[in-house]
């Protein structure tokens, strides 16, 4: 292997994913842990890599035929794996498994005792939220974060290939392109009808996501969906449904606890990986983001999923706007109350705006920041931090 191979060979093996210390903590506590998230975003990888630091695992994919077949006797074959985890891979398919692992469970109850790695929210799979009450643990795996690039600088490449692994590490943007094509190709024609036994249309599902990718961080409408796509407005919905079940959308709800003012109270819905959104608009590299149309919308929806990967569990998110225009771009609430107000801006030069002032005001939160690209990290005379993303999610968020 030459010089350059070498590099690119430990460039990819060196991204330490962090939900691993997580996942370890809760395999010492809890008999089931559940590991989900969107396809192809490592689930598969890291709990092997887990359960093989360990004592050994034994793996099965719901979706291998021959797996399948050894679990028509689920209790009996899985019985015989008392002593060794075993990962169960994209159970979604089998939703009959959770009522089965709750006897084999609560008849040898020990820590780790399995790994459950699923594609789909389990709100959205009948019985299965109620069946292991108390016995797993749902853990969410995202795409590869800002953070765990082993290099500081490398924020434009990310932002604009997104974290899916193989839409992030290949050596050529070609290369890149082509998977993330064939990725919304297969989501569109088989994977979510398939995840959700459902027959969704793959034309609307395509114009859908267009749709979505150039409105990325507007205010949703399923009214001008509905009659754009030429479907009703419930039909709308149960696509929006769909596609936050499969952990591809995420919908910002606003916060609206301050009766006094009036506000929007309908939420804002993003495509959570950039590199989709940019796949969507047919975007060829970096430098046509930036004269893109969508960039403020992009750049707004990447620091949003950065900050939710890396957020305290205890923080919710919500954003904040009144009918007259004051508007902050997120609020992270603990409990009741807002704890940050922090406006997006892509340029290294911001200004704070009347407003994000205003949006201060009305929430009076502990911390004022607004995150750029690039800029420095100091405070304005309205007590608000400018600051760069890196900076924020690695120091400050912490501090918070």
């Amino acid at each position: 292997m030459d010089l350059l191979g070498c590099f690119f060979y430990l460039y990819k093996t060196m991204i330490y994913r962090f939900l691993q210390v997580v996942v370890e903590a809760t395999l010492t506590r809890a008999p089931a842990t559940a590991i989900l998230g969107p396809r192809q975003v490592g689930k598969t990888t890291l709990a092997r890599t887990i359960a093989r630091e360990k004592n050994g695992f034994h793996y099965l994919d719901i979706e291998n035929p021959l797996d399948r077949h050894k679990l028509g006797d689920a209790f009996n074959y899985l019985q015989s794996f008392q002593n060794i985890c075993v990962i169960l891979d994209e159970v979604q398919f089998m939703p009959e498994l959770f009522s089965t692992l709750r006897p084999l469970i609560d008849e040898h109850r020990i820590p780790g005792r399995f790994i459950l790695l699923g594609s789909a929210s389990p709100s959205l799979i009948q019985g299965v939220s109620e069946s292991l009450a108390g016995r797993i643990a749902y853990l969410e795996l995202n795409g590869i974060g800002l953070t765990e690039l082993p290099v500081k600088s490398e924020y434009k490449k990310h932002w604009f290939r997104g974290g899916f692994p193989n839409a992030l590490l290949p050596d050529t943007e070609e290369e890149s392109k082509e998977w993330l094509n064939d990725f919304i190709r297969s989501y569109i024609e088989r994977d979510l009808n398939h995840l959700f036994d459902l027959s969704l249309s793959p034309l609307i599902l395509r114009n859908f996501w267009s749709m979505l990718a150039h409105s990325n961080g507007n205010i949703w409408n399923a009214e001008v969906f509905a009659r754009s796509l030429g479907v009703s407005a419930p039909t709308v919905l149960r696509y929006l449904s769909v596609l936050e079940g499969a952990y591809i959308v995420r919908r910002l709800s606003p916060w609206f606890v301050n009766a006094k003012k009036r506000l929007i109270k309908s939420p804002k819905v993003y495509i959570r990986d950039t590199g989709i959104v940019h796949r969507l608009l047919n975007i060829p590299d970096y430098d046509s983001l930036l004269g893109h149309p969508v960039v403020g919308g992009s750049w707004e929806g990447y620091v949003i999923e950065q900050i939710y990967q890396q957020r305290p569990y205890s923080f919710d998110m919500f954003f904040y706007r009144t009918q007259a225009g004051a508007e902050c771009d997120l609020v992270l609430v603990k409990g009741i109350t807002p704890v940050a107000c922090i406006e997006i801006k892509l340029s290294n030069t911001p200004t704070v705006s009347r407003g994000f002032i205003s949006c201060i005001e009305d929430l009076q939160p502990k911390q004022k920041y607004i995150i750029t690209p690039e800029s420095d990290t100091y405070t304005t005379g309205h007590g608000v931090i400018i600051t760069n993303l890196y900076h924020f999610i690695s120091v400050l968020l912490p501090r918070i």
